[in-house]
């Protein structure tokens, strides 16, 4: 079990990314969350299996059809045992 902590820079509010997330998450079994940030960014919390939670991060680079990612950052956290993905 790994935490990931995600901040996506780009065209990544008003288009989905935050829905589409929720559902790409839940799919793979990832739990945690997802919201957006005032400084347009989203920001996001991914917890689970090493390879689901790598193939979340994966998406989180390309995002939804609407979205144009610039950049995603990663950081490493203590796994807080969360359950569940919502948008927040």
């Amino acid at each position: 079990m790994i935490r990931k902590r995600v901040l996506v820079s780009g065209r990544v509010q008003g288009v989905y990314y935050r829905d589409t997330c929720r559902q790409v998450a839940r799919d793979r079994g990832v739990a945690g969350w997802v919201r957006n940030l005032p400084d347009g960014r989203v920001e996001a919390v991914f917890e689970g299996g090493a390879e689901p939670v790598g193939a979340l991060l994966a998406w989180a680079g390309e995002g939804p059809p609407q979205a144009a990612v610039a950049g995603v950052e990663a950081y490493d956290e203590p796994v807080e045992g969360l359950t569940g993905f919502s948008v927040r």
